[in-house]
């Protein structure tokens, strides 16, 4: 048996597999999975051309008195969908509504600006589960051990 370079290996006479990090295939990837994905799906199809195609960003941030950033929410819009990636609120003003003042703005711009009808996100159990579902979100899903010792839970909202 010959030996091979751990990142590549032959997985028959006619292929290689490789695991390098690699942007310009995975950008390729990324482009080839879109294509299969809108050929098999009506509803991936119908959103080609239209402004819910891509995903666009959506920050909110809260500044201090002194132009500090005291808490960020970051996410993006996509398909009638806004995920929230981060949310967070600096330890000093933590209570103060800023989180939920945060979300609140995302959920009216998702909701009236781009057409959004529904909110996603993760967060993990020592983070803020019980302040989402203070919100109005569901828990969805629930993977424990991500990563080992922890819950990672994904919770949704309907916007109205």
């Amino acid at each position: 048996m010959q030996n091979w370079p751990s990142d590549a290996f032959m997985v028959s006479r006619m292929f290689r597999m490789e695991t390098e990090v690699d942007k310009e295939r995975r950008d390729l990837l990324r482009t080839r999975l879109r294509e299969t994905n809108t050929a098999s799906s009506p509803v991936l199809r119908a959103l080609r051309g239209t402004p819910g195609e891509r995903e666009h960003p959506l920050h909110v941030w809260i500044l201090d008195e002194a132009d500090r950033l005291a808490g960020g929410l970051v996410g993006h819009t996509w398909a009638t969908w806004l995920h929230v990636t981060y949310l967070w609120v600096d330890d000093r003003h933590r209570g103060a509504g800023l989180g939920s003042g945060m979300l609140a703005q995302a959920e009216r711009t998702a909701r009236r600006e781009r057409g959004c009808a529904a909110v996603r996100l993760e967060t993990w159990d020592f983070q803020a589960p019980r302040f989402y579902q203070k919100q109005g979100y569901e828990v969805v899903c629930v993977i424990p051990d991500y990563p080992p010792g922890i819950t990672e839970y994904t919770l949704t909202k309907r916007l109205s």
